[in-house]
């Protein structure tokens, strides 16, 4: 990671982390008011759609259940820093979630030349989020999560998989008392998640209900 930010990309890093929820807005519009056009889609593919979607909730409920509402901030607040669950093999497992959920609902939308455009816009967004992110947190937690870094990738969790098998498949822990494993209950995983589930719930009623219209 560099840790050379231009003050220009931290300020926009800051503003699209405290705005990252609405967003993603223009997105449900296009999904819900674009034409799906005359050509057949294939059930695979709004299948794979559902699949891809539940996929991604799943990764964010494995997040949020190690790392807690303070997924939910839209401060600089910082919770303890957390490398077990997907925080092990990847450092951004809940924007990933995202991406899937909308590549997902993209698909399941049939409107799956969507899905890539989507894909590059919040990649985008989220690598700017992430570089404010990181130089927060390196300026704050200092060489933990210098090391953090050095050992867990940024997006993919297959490009350490060489040095982990080096290392015996075993994930070293952090010396550092400010760093921790906090736990939360399945409960209170899901009153946090709430949010995100009434909305992946009402975006597939409002798509049934785009379907049967436009048919």
């Amino acid at each position: 990671m560099s840790d050379r930010t231009s003050p220009d990309s931290t300020k926009i890093g800051n503003w699209l982390f405290r705005h990252r929820t609405a967003i993603p807005i223009p997105f449900a519009a296009a999904l819900l008011l674009t034409p799906i056009g005359e050509a057949a889609v294939s059930p695979l593919i709004v299948v794979g759609g559902v699949v891809v979607t539940m996929l991604g909730e799943l990764i964010r409920l494995w997040g949020v259940h190690h790392i807690g509402a303070i997924s939910r901030t839209r401060t600089d607040r910082l919770g303890p820093l957390i490398d077990t669950g997907p925080f092990a093999f990847v450092r951004n497992p809940l924007y990933l979630g995202n991406i899937a959920l909308w590549v997902g609902f993209a698909m399941t939308a049939r409107l799956a030349w969507m899905a890539p455009l989507i894909a590059l816009l919040l990649g985008a967004e989220y690598h700017a989020i992430v570089k404010w992110e990181e130089q927060m947190l390196l300026s704050r937690l200092g060489e933990a999560y210098r090391e953090y870094t050095a050992r867990v990738p940024r997006w993919n969790p297959a490009s350490n998989r060489r040095a982990r098998r080096a290392r015996g498949n075993e994930l070293s822990r952090f010396a550092s008392p400010a760093v921790s494993a906090v736990g939360f209950s399945w409960q209170q995983t899901l009153f946090s998640e709430r949010g995100t589930l009434i909305a992946m719930a009402a975006g597939y009623v409002l798509l049934w209900l785009k379907l049967k219209i436009w048919n």
